[in-house]
C-alpha cells in the first residue's frame, strides 16, 4: 500500500512540475529530415570560413532568407557587403533553437564583428506556429547570446519579413504579434530594431508573388532593395564606436 501511495505522488509531483520553457529557448541541431543531410556539414564548413578571414567585421544571422544571400542574393552581396569583411551564418530552416545551439557550438568564436545583422523566427511560426511570446522569448535568447560572446558588437535587430498574402493571414498575424514583442528590445545602444517590412507590401498591406514568389522568401531582385532599404543603419551602426 505505502509503495502505491509513493508511486501516485511520484506521479502527481511529474504532473505538476512546471516545464523549463519553450523549446524556442532550448539549444538544438536542426533535424528537420531534408536539412539533415546539409546542415551539419555547413556547420562544420562555416566554422572553416571563420577561421580563413582575417577578420569578420560584419555578421549576419538568420533563417533561409538570410542564407540565400548567397544564392539569389549573391552579386548583391558582393556589391554592399564583401568589401566589409562580411559573414554569413544564415541557415535555411532554421527556427531559434537551432540558432542558439550554433552560436553555442564555434560559430562566433574568437571574431568580434562591429555588427551583426539578425532576422529569425518565421520558421518557428511556420514550422510549428509558436506563440508570439515563445518565438520572441528565443529571439531574446539569442540577444542575450551575442552579448555575452561578443560583447562589443552592436545588432540591428530586423522586423521578421511579412508572410502570406494579406494582412489577415494567419501566419502574417503570427508574425506581426512577434516584432510587436521584439521592438521593444530596442536599446538604442547595443540594440537596434529595423522595420523594413513596408518595402515588400503595397498600400493595402498586401504581398505579391512578383515581390515574393512563395509569399515567404524576397524573389532576387529585392535582395537589392534589401540592401538599400539597410544601408543606413549598417552605415551608421559599422562606423560607431567599437
Amino acid at each position: 500500500m505505502k509503495n502505491i501511495i509513493l508511486v501516485a505522488c511520484l506521479l502527481l509531483a511529474s504532473c505538476t512540475t512546471p516545464v523549463d520553457g519553450p523549446l524556442s529557448i532550448k539549444p538544438h541541431i536542426q533535424t528537420d529530415e531534408w536539412a539533415v543531410k546539409w546542415w551539419m556539414p555547413r556547420h562544420q564548413q562555416k566554422l572553416i570560413e571563420k577561421e580563413q578571414m582575417a577578420s569578420v567585421d560584419l555578421l549576419f544571422l538568420g533563417d533561409s532568407i538570410t542564407h540565400a544571400w548567397e544564392n539569389k542574393g549573391k552579386e548583391v552581396w558582393r556589391q554592399y557587403y564583401a568589401k566589409r569583411q562580411a559573414l554569413n551564418i544564415g541557415f535555411s530552416g532554421d527556427r531559434t533553437e537551432n540558432v542558439l545551439w550554433r552560436l553555442e557550438n564555434g560559430e562566433v568564436e574568437g571574431i568580434d564583428p562591429k555588427l551583426v545583422v539578425l532576422m529569425i523566427g518565421t520558421n518557428n511560426t511556420g514550422h510549428r506556429q509558436d506563440a508570439p511570446m515563445d518565438t520572441a522569448l528565443g529571439i531574446k535568447r539569442i540577444l542575450e547570446t551575442l552579448e555575452k560572446k561578443l560583447p562589443n558588437s552592436k545588432v540591428l535587430l530586423l522586423a521578421i519579413f511579412p508572410r502570406g498574402a494579406s494582412a489577415n493571414d494567419p501566419l502574417r498575424k503570427i508574425n506581426d504579434d512577434i516584432n510587436h514583442i521584439i521592438k521593444n528590445y530596442h536599446d538604442g545602444d547595443r540594440v537596434h530594431y529595423l522595420d523594413i517590412n513596408h518595402i515588400f507590401l503595397d498600400q493595402n498591406g498586401n504581398l505579391s508573388q512578383a515581390v515574393m514568389k512563395d509569399l515567404l522568401h524576397p524573389n532576387a531582385e529585392q535582395y537589392e532593395v534589401w540592401a538599400q532599404a539597410m544601408e543606413p543603419s549598417i552605415n551608421t551602426l559599422m562606423a560607431s564606436k567599437h
